[in-house]
Order: structure tokens, then sequence, then C-alpha cells
């Protein structure tokens, strides 16, 4: 990502990670490293992040789900940067709008999730 940073020099970078380790059951403190290098990254190369937030399934148990989504939340707060809470906000119990893996969203999804990040991502472009 630095050389990707450097070479582009974005004023916006959107993170969106943590659904796959979440979902494998792999390291938080691992994801959360992960997602907070991935924003400073972003703002000491002068671009500003905008968090993109992601669920579990309920399956995964309470505790862990609950610390999962904590992460968003808390380097959110900490960075204090936009956070879109869940990307899949009002289609993620809708099988029509994911492949057949039954976890990527379809084309037909994607004015939804546009939908969803818009409210944290418009006010973003409007800042120099």
């Amino acid at each position: 990502m630095p050389a990707l940073l450097e070479h582009y020099q974005p004023l916006w970078v959107i993170i969106e990670l943590g659904a796959n380790d979440g979902m494998r059951g792999l390291s938080l403190k691992s994801m959360r490293e992960n997602l907070e290098q991935l924003i400073q990254l972003s703002k000491q190369n002068h671009a500003t992040p905008l968090l993109i937030g992601m669920k579990l399934p309920e399956n995964y148990g309470a505790s862990y789900i609950e610390k999962f989504s904590n992460i968003y939340q808390e380097l959110a707060q900490q960075h204090q940067i936009n956070l879109v809470p869940f990307l899949l906000e009002g289609i993620a119990l809708k099988p029509e709008f994911f492949q057949n893996d039954g976890i990527h969203p379809t084309a037909t999804a994607q004015p939804y999730l546009l939908d969803n990040v818009w409210a944290s991502l418009q006010p973003l472009l409007k800042t120099p």
C-alpha cells in the first residue's frame, strides 16, 4: 500500500477489510492492527480514510461478534474518521443480492451498497 499511496496520491482511501478474517475466526487483534495500519498509512500520505464496517452472522457467538463490530467503531473514534457501520445493511439477508457463494454481492446489489456508503463518503468529497 505505501507504494500505491505514493504513486497515486489519493485524496481519499476507502478501507473495507476484516470480513474474511472474522468469518475464519482469526485473531481480532491482528485484524485491528491491519485496519489501523491502513488508516495510519492513508493519513501519513495525506489521504482521508473512510472505514467500511462489516458484521458477522449470529452463529459466530455474541462475544466474538461484539468484539468484531466494536473494532470498527473504536478505530473510527480513535482516528476521527467517517465510518459506514455495515456495508451490507438492508441486503445481508436477501439471497437474491449475492453470488452463488452466498458471500459476495452481485451487480444488482451495487446501488444498495452505494447508498450505504454515500452518506459517509459524500461529506469527504466536499472537503479540500
